[in-house]
């Protein structure tokens, strides 16, 4: 026996939490009875699943694909105004697999798909702090203190930002900057919205990173499967925080010029969160560098 959001994740329907949703409206039936209870056990073996009246089948083989997602497609399976889904771009994959987190519909990059609804809701909850590494052209050019600012943090909807690392690069001129910036949160349309905030509106956005993954080589509408070993690298970024992340996370994002997220190591004789590592900006134009300490959480 098995608890039924578990049995859901593994079948591929939704991750553990989304597939708690599915119960709580209703969704979910277990021998033609609606199971809104979280904590319901189920054995997939003898009874009958569904959701939506669709029966749940066993649970397939995982798979994890990533796709180079172009600019003009919608990041669900299916979407009510019938645009174009980044599921018209992955026909050839047969498993029920589906997106982690979401890029906006004008944003290009990576984006990871798959059934493992244990490693989906990993990587998509806060605590797990798993790094995103954004290349990014604003309107205008942003001077040091603005940059500080982004890095520190912004309110979005009355809540501020998390530290965030960001990077001047080269190619600006009078009316644009191209910036890479690496966040750990997924709050919605957040870069662009953090841009805003500056003054300095995002013209385009694409993600290059997302923990260990990345490929340049990937061009725009092609997606591959991860190897063995990024799929190991991956589950190993998605630790919660407070304990060690491992080293190939810190490798990955120093290869993309970033910086991970504060990494409060668990060391002898030390409390958990105790050290507060600096978040550096970019030097301003007199060659002059800040460092900021992130806020308290």
């Amino acid at each position: 026996m098995e608890r039924l959001q578990k049995i859901l994740s593994q079948a591929g329907i939704a991750s553990r939490r989304a597939s708690e949703e599915l119960m709580t409206q209703g969704r979910v039936t277990v021998n033609g009875a609606p199971v809104r209870e979280l904590g319901t056990k189920a054995d997939p073996a003898v009874d009958d699943i569904r959701v939506d009246g669709r029966r749940v089948k066993s649970a397939e083989r995982p798979r994890y694909v990533l796709l180079n997602k172009p600019k003009g497609y919608v990041t669900t399976r299916s979407d009510p105004q019938r645009r174009a889904t980044v599921m018209e771009l992955l026909k050839a994959v047969r498993e029920y697999i589906y997106p982690v987190g979401r890029l906006d519909f004008d944003t290009e990059g990576l984006l990871l798909l798959t059934n493992d609804g244990e490693l989906a809701a990993q990587l998509t909850h806060p605590r797990h702090e798993v790094a995103r590494v954004y290349e990014v052209k604003v309107a205008g050019v942003p001077d040091a203190h603005d940059l500080s600012r982004v890095a520190k943090g912004v309110p979005i909807d009355g809540r501020r930002t998390e530290p965030a690392h960001v990077e001047m690069l080269e190619g600006k001129d009078d009316r644009h900057a191209t910036l890479r910036i690496t966040i750990a949160e997924g709050r919605n349309r957040q870069v662009r919205r953090m841009f805003d905030s500056i003054g300095h509106p995002v013209d385009y956005l694409r993600r290059i990173a997302i923990g260990p993954l990345k490929d340049p080589k990937l061009k725009p509408g092609h997606w591959r499967d991860l190897t063995p070993g990024e799929v190991a690298a991956l589950k190993r970024s998605a630790k919660p925080v407070g304990l060690p992340k491992p080293r190939e996370v810190a490798k990955a994002a120093a290869s993309n010029g970033t910086t991970p997220k504060t990494e409060r190591a668990r060391t002898a004789g030390s409390k958990v969160g105790t050290t507060r590592p600096k978040v550096s900006t970019p030097p301003a134009r007199g060659g002059k560098s800040y460092e900021r300490r992130p806020r308290r959480p």
